[in-house]
């Protein structure tokens, strides 16, 4: 043991900071993600999935980081990790929408142009119905709207971002513009 940690001293060393920068990192993005959530009102359960997704992105960071301080051969891993990417490949090329639709969720939860409790008009000429609509929840993959007469509609994350979109606000609220006539 004694032996491996004298020639191997350098390579722990930068795992260690490696490590020590991760966990700092995922620390202050928590903090700043939960501030973001809050300032903007949004649901707790969408600071969470967004911070999910934060640090599983730093997981991959921190494992790539560490397999290159190790010096690990890259053409056995680059083998191993092509052939899981062409599996996973083949499954995320007949599942692309989940993919738009997170990463549309995340964008949705950053730019914060509607939340929870906003009603919106969707612009799409293939709905029958085009709003507005009471926005109940936004989730990883869709939003939760709530028709005129009562039923609940999902609409994918992806179709909002490609949609014109329109947030109704009460006439109290906006303010009065003066006639140019």
């Amino acid at each position: 043991m004694k032996e491996f940690l004298l020639n191997n001293q350098t390579e722990l060393i930068s795992s260690s900071i490696v490590l020590f920068v991760l966990v700092l990192l995922r620390f202050i993005l928590g903090i700043t993600i939960r501030r973001i959530g809050r300032f903007s009102d949004l649901k707790d359960i969408r600071t969470r999935l967004v911070l999910k997704y934060i640090s599983i992105g730093l997981m991959a960071l921190g494992a790539a980081g560490l397999i290159f301080i190790w010096g690990v051969n890259i053409r056995e891993i680059g083998l191993i990790f092509s052939s899981i990417f062409a599996v996973i490949g083949v499954a995320l090329f007949a599942q692309w929408s989940i993919l738009s639709n997170v990463t549309a969720g995340i964008i949705l939860f950053f730019s914060f142009p509607f939340k929870i409790g906003d009603r919106i008009t969707i612009m799409d000429k293939e709905m029958e119905e085009q709003g507005p609509f009471l926005i109940e929840d936004i989730r990883a993959y869709h939003i939760h709207l709530r028709k005129g007469n009562g039923e609940l509609m999902t609409y994918p994350n992806n179709m909002l971002l490609q949609k014109a979109v329109s947030i109704a606000r009460e006439t109290a609220d906006l303010k009065t513009v003066p006639d140019e006539t």
